[in-house]
């Protein structure tokens, strides 16, 4: 009667381990163009699209903080990225693959405001799908603490 149960309770346990949701954070500091778009735009649809393809969805959060900030104000002219040609250049086909994450993916976006303010932003600076957040760090706590899994993205 014990390895009925045993076996019972190892068979729930197995279960419910491969019932959990995959998520991943990604504390991303980079500004270079060329990682951001490999290693966020590129690399979460490939994940997301694996995940699907087993069946399951990849919950996906994107912390923005550092050098990161160019990517995800409204108008670079309108900022101290005003003079980063190659952001200028790219920058109106860089939100339409971002905003293509948040609502084809349901991709999270969250800004620090501590940084925003270091760098002369306001949340009216930002696109819409992003959620300003007091620290950096405390989205990241708040993230791992709800089982994501961590990832950074700088340019190093």
């Amino acid at each position: 009667m014990k390895k009925i149960i045993l076996a019972l309770m190892l068979l729930v346990g197995l279960s419910s381990a491969e019932d959990i949701t995959p998520k991943l954070v990604i504390d991303l500091t980079a500004g270079n163009v060329e990682t951001f778009e490999k290693r966020v735009l590129k690399a979460i649809v490939v994940n997301k699209n694996h995940y699907e393809s087993i069946l399951k969805e990849l919950e996906v959060a994107v912390v923005v903080h550092g050098s990161a900030y160019r990517f995800f104000v409204n108008d670079p002219n309108k900022t101290k990225y005003k003079d980063d040609k190659e952001l200028l250049s790219k920058y109106k086909e860089l939100h339409t693959r971002i905003k293509s994450l948040a609502t084809t993916y349901n991709v999270e976006f969250y800004a620090c405001r501590v940084g925003m303010t270091k760098n002369g932003l306001e949340d009216k600076d930002m696109l819409s799908i992003v959620e300003i957040v007091p620290t950096s760090t405390i989205a990241l706590i708040d993230k791992q603490n709800r089982g994501y899994a961590y990832l950074l993205v700088d340019d190093k």
